[in-house]
């Protein structure tokens, strides 16, 4: 596949020459579901991969000249993905970009481990901008993978600190997740988290993932409980259908989520998603430079930052920062002195600072807890509900402690 240049910076004369003497720029591949049923998350990753990247070439780009970025369409599978990687590698890159699906993220982590075990001196650095299984900084962790994203506990911690102390949380709670490791994720640190936030877990599911059209039986089950909150991972149709068929219980459950503001959800929620909650990495309302980043955002880019795009347009910053202190070695980049910078970056986002941990390299990022609200400034999906902030948390104080099982090694 051929590299195609992003916007670029480098546009005098002067400057195009100078580029033209140097070594071979700096490839990046994105690996994302670009097409099929499953694309519209790949295709937001796109953007915000795009939006980063084109700011850091209006800066200069790396060692004199425009980063270049290609495309991968690992049509949603492991398999897919294992095989543009290995095509992506063979076209030069050196950095490669994914997000949507941990299944995939957990093939791709696996193939650059391999790739660098066999090419020393060639390695490749894999940003992880999604992918949230815990084994991803547990078990499967390693030094060329870096994390950008949350994880179940970070996402349950904010949602049960932020929910008690507005009333909110109940004694009550039941476990609704998706049966995979996510889900299992989920469901583990629900029951973890039991004791700090005083309720019990009266009951926890874990179901087919996308497959079920009629949640009316799941339903029964939380009402036939006694669960006065809901906390669930589940996302797409699987958090839809599963709020609508409670409201249409007749049910009085809150309802605390992770993935509620994926675009569309309000709308197609209506007002059955109005007093439940959601951790996520941004909102807009909450500093007065997370409206400017918005702003900025939507100037670019066609519309406001929301869901997955701001944490990834902030990894980018974050590689960027790495790249300016690693200068070409031969004409060339090192990519194990760029994962050792990588390590050392911390930005100031519009809602706080945001660093690397070096033990597992998972990223330390402000989280924040929202509930759904007509009074929220910025709405959302065309409708009168928003996502109102409740709480605020930094990076250090909503990160999970260091998974036991990462026994990562790192370069002599």
């Amino acid at each position: 596949m051929n590299f195609t240049k992003l916007t670029l910076a480098l546009s005098t004369c002067g400057l195009v020459a100078m580029a033209s003497a140097q070594a071979e720029p700096l490839k990046v591949a994105l690996v994302e579901t670009l097409s099929g049923p499953q694309a519209s998350t790949g295709l937001m990753y796109r953007t915000a991969v795009n939006y980063g990247f084109e700011l850091l070439n209006e800066k200069g780009g790396w060692n004199g000249e425009a980063i270049q970025v290609a495309e991968y369409d690992n049509q949603g599978g492991p398999a897919g993905a294992s095989d543009k990687v290995k095509a992506a590698i063979a076209d030069g890159a050196r950095i490669i970009i994914q997000g949507s699906s941990s299944a995939v993220s957990g093939q791709i982590t696996e193939d650059v481990r391999k790739h660098n075990l066999r090419n020393p001196g060639k390695e490749i650095l894999f940003l992880n901008m999604g992918g949230e299984a815990l084994e991803l900084t547990g078990s499967k962790c390693h030094f060329y993978h870096f994390r950008f994203t949350t994880n179940a506990p970070i996402r349950v911690k904010a949602l049960v600190r932020a929910m008690k102390e507005t009333g909110d949380l109940g004694t009550k709670v039941y476990a609704m997740n998706q049966n995979y490791s996510w889900g299992s994720d989920m469901d583990a640190s629900i029951k973890d988290f039991a004791s700090e936030g005083g309720y019990e877990v009266v009951e926890s599911t874990l179901h087919d993932v996308n497959r079920i059209q009629d949640f009316s039986p799941y339903a029964s089950k939380i009402k036939a409980s006694g669960a006065e909150t809901v906390i669930t991972g589940n996302w797409s149709n699987d958090l839809l259908l599963l709020m609508k068929a409670t409201g249409g219980a007749g049910l009085n459950v809150r309802f605390g989520t992770v993935f509620l503001d994926q675009p569309g959800n309000l709308a197609n929620a209506g007002e059955t998603a109005l007093g439940h909650y959601i951790a996520h990495a941004f909102n807009m309302a909450a500093t007065p430079e997370a409206a400017s980043f918005g702003e900025a955002y939507k100037a670019k880019m066609g519309h406001y930052p929301t869901y997955i795009e701001p944490q990834t347009a902030f990894a980018v910053q974050m590689l960027g920062e790495a790249l300016h202190e690693t200068p070409a070695k031969d004409d060339k980049l090192d990519v194990t002195q760029l994962a050792l910078n990588l390590e050392k970056v911390k930005i100031t986002s519009p809602i706080g600072e945001t660093s690397i941990r070096a033990e597992d390299h998972q990223v330390m990022l402000p989280i924040i807890v929202s509930k759904v609200s007509k009074d929220a400034k910025y709405k959302a999906d065309d409708t009168d509900m928003g996502f109102e902030v409740v709480k605020m948390f930094s990076g250090p104080d909503a990160v999970n402690p260091v998974e036991k099982t990462c026994k990562m090694k790192r370069p002599a």
